[in-house]
């Protein structure tokens, strides 16, 4: 399990793991489809506040459409300082 910072869920790393491994850009309702166990407004809530953060990035403001950033992708493999993510809160 990777670990969490203090603003973070523990559907958090799910999310980013399926925007990872599509490589796509996508809204929140293609997210909550294609997750099991993490609701649709759970994946509303939570997108906005990783692309706060700068694990995710707005596309499509009309759309609502995210895609997963570098440093989304450092926090997956394990190579970002997690004291840089807790100051970015």
């Amino acid at each position: 399990m990777r670990p969490l910072v203090s603003w973070m869920t523990k559907s958090d790393p799910a999310i980013l793991e399926l925007y990872d491994e599509t490589g796509i850009a996508m809204p929140p309702a293609v997210v909550s489809y294609n997750i099991e166990g993490i609701s649709h407004p759970t994946v509303k809530r939570r997108l906005p506040i990783l692309a706060d953060n700068g694990l995710l990035k707005r596309i499509d403001d009309k759309q609502g459409y995210y895609q997963i950033t570098d440093q989304g992708r450092d926090y997956l493999a394990g190579k970002l300082d997690i004291e840089d993510l807790e100051q970015t809160e």
